[in-house]
């Protein structure tokens, strides 16, 4: 940081409306729950966003608080390889460390991808469909103008739900999420038949922390780790357990340990997905980098949100637009 530049750190709570409640297993959000964090160094200005993990007990008071204890090594010029050892992985460092991946840009004049050296492609992401009832769920499936389709599952009725969902959209790609909603058994006998329906992928069905009877597990589907993988540390267990891992910016801490998370799995031969724990286009822009990697694409947060950040991506039947520099990066 230049010496004649003082380095200024803003930090906002910010709630964000759902246009109807979302239901996945064991949770229901009504809104975006998140922290903007704003850096200014001269006349530019970096933004990163976060929503937390939920069930990390993690919310915008959470995070703000630990936001607000490491501003003043920030504005001394703190850089993203010293943010991993002041904060530790979730929401608050996500924010921070998105916040300087888009300072960098902004002050260098260099975008994203040359900060990266990823060349964007066109990017799809999936349309989800949260737990309600098979007919509720067959009927919003219907309205979705998406090719790819992500259905949320529990452990109640998960068969008569898909079911449903698949024969009111025979033309999609499904995947479903039981976010840990599931037992070993649920899974053995479940695993099959959703092959017959046609399901591309099953992820987090067993509970973080109780899926060790994966290993070995022949799965005519493959699985993907959510819970069960929130960063490089916890890598080497998921990869002897799923084919595919989840990865969430809220999850690792920000893009720079998402960047390490997703080669370890390129290196590994292990197949990707990224996601979003809700949020504006803000959020959902550096989870764009990663998705450039994936086979899967989960970024329709905004999508949940009776409206977005302006500037915003742009979301067009699941073809989802690269972020504008004077939103991210």
């Amino acid at each position: 940081m230049s010496q004649t530049q003082q380095r200024c750190v803003g930090i906002v709570q910010e709630a964000w409306d759902f246009i109807r409640p979302f239901r996945i297993t064991g949770h229901t959000f009504a809104f975006a729950d998140i922290v903007v964090v704003s850096i200014h160094e001269g006349a530019a200005r970096g933004r990163g966003e976060a929503a937390g993990v939920y069930y990390l007990q993690e919310n915008s008071q959470t995070m703000m608080q630990q936001l607000q204890s490491v501003v003043p090594a920030i504005e001394q010029g703190a850089n993203r390889q010293a943010l991993l050892n002041l904060l530790p992985r979730g929401g608050a460092r996500n924010a921070l460390d998105c916040a300087l991946w888009d300072l960098e840009a902004k002050m260098t004049g260099r975008s994203i991808w040359e900060l990266t050296g990823i060349t964007p492609k066109a990017t799809r992401t999936v349309l989800t469909v949260g737990i309600d009832t098979p007919e509720v769920m067959a009927q919003r499936a219907a309205e979705l103008k998406s090719d790819t389709i992500k259905v949320k599952l529990s452990g109640d009725g998960p068969l008569e739900r898909i079911r449903a969902v698949r024969a009111a959209r025979p033309d999609a790609e499904l995947v479903v999420d039981a976010n840990q909603g599931w037992t070993f058994e649920q899974l053995s006998k479940l695993a099959p038949e959703f092959a017959d329906l046609g399901i591309a992928m099953i992820e987090q069905p067993l509970p973080r922390g109780g899926d060790a009877e994966l290993e070995g597990f022949e799965s005519p589907i493959i699985l993907c780790a959510d819970e069960s993988c929130l960063d490089t540390t916890e890598f080497d267990q998921a990869a002897r357990r799923y084919g595919m891992i989840n990865i969430k910016l809220d999850k690792t801490g920000g893009l720079t340990e998402a960047l390490r998370l997703a080669g370890m799995a390129r290196e590994r031969g292990i197949e990707l997905m990224v996601g979003n724990m809700t949020g504006t286009s803000l959020a959902m822009a550096p989870g764009y980098v990663i998705a450039q990697y994936c086979r899967f694409v989960d970024l329709d947060g905004p999508c949940f949100q009776l409206k977005d950040r302006e500037p915003a991506m742009v979301y067009d039947n699941g073809l989802v637009s690269a972020p504008t520099r004077e939103l991210w990066g």
